[in-house]
């Protein structure tokens, strides 16, 4: 049976960690598929990290890299830091607040970029504000790694995705599932490229972006 996603679901802990029921049945599937897309060295900044829970296990799954985490949300940054320090991880930075709808940042630089379940849940200025920052941020050949559920021209949209969308919609008219073609143009004006697209578990797909240069 098909599971509708549920990202932006949080469950609080006794202490300051919250946790994404989805994070444990996709962050696995997501190493597989990072194993074949980050730099053999340098840092990695994920945009939105939430929970935190994903960037502690990239963390001890690749510890040849260093993890920069963030978020917008006060919530969010200490969460991230109550799993940071539990896993106690060297290569991971302390978590910065980044607001995704502006492309200042205050990551200077990053050698691969990360954003997983969150453009379906901020406005579109949101997607803008990264795609601008990313070009800021990374260099020539860097990849920007998209994770999620979305809709594409020619490809069936899963009930489940089109029951999700309704539902983000009713709870703000700004949310919803973005178009994967609406993105690629959005790319294109950043001199990202798309190289790859990954059909993933439960409806999702992951999408890989590279900078080229202007």
């Amino acid at each position: 049976m098909t599971e509708a996603p549920t990202p932006f679901v949080f469950e609080p802990a006794s202490d300051a960690k919250r946790f994404a029921p989805a994070t444990q049945r996709n962050r696995d599937a997501l190493v597989d598929v990072l194993r074949d897309i980050l730099p053999g060295q340098g840092t990695v900044l994920e945009i939105a990290s939430g929970t935190g829970e994903h960037i502690v296990h990239f963390a001890a799954s690749f510890p040849h890299l260093r993890w920069q985490p963030s978020d917008y949300d006060a919530a969010g940054l200490a969460s991230i830091a109550a799993w940071s320090a539990e896993a106690a991880l060297a290569n991971t930075l302390p978590p910065v607040q980044v607001d995704a709808t502006t492309p200042s940042w205050p990551v200077a630089h990053a050698d691969a970029l990360l954003c997983i379940n969150m453009i379906h849940i901020a406005p579109w200025a949101a997607t803008e504000g990264l795609f601008a920052g990313a070009a800021l941020c990374l260099p020539l050949g860097a990849p920007l790694f998209l994770y999620g559920p979305f809709t594409e021209p020619n490809v069936p949209t899963a009930a489940s995705n089109l029951e999700f969308d309704a539902s983000l919609k009713a709870r703000n008219p700004a949310w919803g599932l973005r178009d994967l073609e609406e993105i690629e143009a959005l790319a294109a004006r950043h001199h990202f490229v798309l190289e790859r697209r990954i059909a993933m578990p439960a409806n999702n797909i992951s999408v890989v972006f590279r900078l080229q240069s202007i």
